[in-house]
């Protein structure tokens, strides 16, 4: 065997075994994201009711998505930051569970003053969202923002806030306060991160769905004013 063909063999092998590598790191990715919802359904199958199984997922993600970041190389870029609030005035619509959990919290937390001023700020952005034909053109502050531009519920902010990262805040401001063409600007997100927070949407969905309720997902500024004018839901 010649000098080239040993340099050859060991550039063969040397690529083969990276791609075997590289194929079991994929299928051990792909099975952490099945893992994840395994758990996670367990969990919120011991949970008494969607508002506890809504805390339950919270406390889950919260976990899992720090580790993701953490524990991979090269993560995805992030501008999220204090008071960058954007992506705040978009539609949010969550999960059978959230608003209760929410609305709970509010309720306990919150004086009266506070929760009469948050329902008026409701009552003002549902009118102004019912002006827009389709959710994706919604542009409406959220009622939860603060004077600071911070979210008053941050610790249990919904899924959909949670789950929206961006790399570029520019792109945030453009797609939210630009013109209408700029208006529809696509904002990457984090693909591990997002992914953990569509499956916890979908657990929830179908935790709901398994317990004989409904399963769809409501408008969150809509809920929320009816859970704090009539209070929870009864599951």
């Amino acid at each position: 065997m010649t000098k080239l063909d040993d340099a050859i063999d060991r550039v063969s092998r040397n690529i083969a075994q990276t791609g075997a590598l590289t194929t079991e790191a994929s299928r051990r990715y792909e099975q952490m994201f099945a893992d994840f919802r395994t758990e996670l359904d367990r969990a919120l199958d011991a949970a008494d009711t969607l508002a506890d199984a809504a805390g339950a997922t919270m406390a889950i993600l919260e976990q899992a998505s720090s580790l993701l970041r953490q524990s991979f190389p090269n993560p995805h870029p992030r501008t999220c930051r204090d008071q960058c609030s954007a992506c705040c005035h978009l539609f949010v619509s969550v999960p059978p569970g959230v608003t209760d959990l929410v609305a709970a919290y509010i309720t306990a937390n919150f004086t009266t003053p506070q929760i009469d001023a948050l329902k008026d700020r409701l009552r003002s952005a549902a009118t102004d969202i019912e002006q827009f034909t389709k959710t994706a053109d919604v542009r409406v502050r959220c009622p939860l923002l603060d004077e600071q531009d911070r979210c008053s519920i941050y610790a249990i902010r919904p899924l959909t806030c949670r789950a929206f990262t961006s790399a570029n805040a520019g792109l945030c401001h453009a797609m939210v306060f630009g013109d209408s063409a700029q208006q529809s600007t696509r904002i990457d997100q984090d693909p591990g991160h997002y992914r953990l927070h569509i499956a916890a949407t979908e657990a929830l969905q179908n935790l709901a769905t398994r317990r004989g309720l409904n399963g769809r997902q409501e408008g969150f500024v809509h809920a929320l004013l009816d859970r704090l004018d009539n209070g929870p839901t009864s599951a």
